[in-house]
């Protein structure tokens, strides 16, 4: 399993210094249903905007 888990996305409330993720838990859907054939297919449902 994945030790540092990277995020660009800097207004997420598990976004931290170094673009790191701190959350507990990840996310990912993809667009066709249980299987993706590439990166543009998925999404990463753990954002949570910073308030």
């Amino acid at each position: 399993m994945a030790q540092d888990v990277l995020c660009e996305v800097n207004n997420c409330h598990y976004w931290e210094e170094g673009n790191l993720c701190s959350a507990d838990k990840i996310y990912v859907v993809s667009h066709q249903g249980d299987q993706a054939s590439n990166v543009h297919e998925t999404d990463c449902k753990t954002f949570e905007k910073v308030e």
